[in-house]
């Protein structure tokens, strides 16, 4: 996920001013992974 982010803000040569402007996707696979893990262990953070 952060090396296609990071590929396409080098290829399009954007600015620090527009990545902070960018829409970020949320949640990424490994917040996904890492509150699946929580929720299993009964310890969820988004419950």
């Amino acid at each position: 996920e952060l090396v296609a982010e990071a590929t396409l803000a080098l290829r399009l040569e954007c600015t620090v001013e527009e990545l902070i402007r960018t829409i970020h996707a949320h949640p990424t696979m490994s917040e996904a992974v890492g509150e699946a893990a929580h929720a299993a262990h009964g310890a969820a953070i988004h419950a």
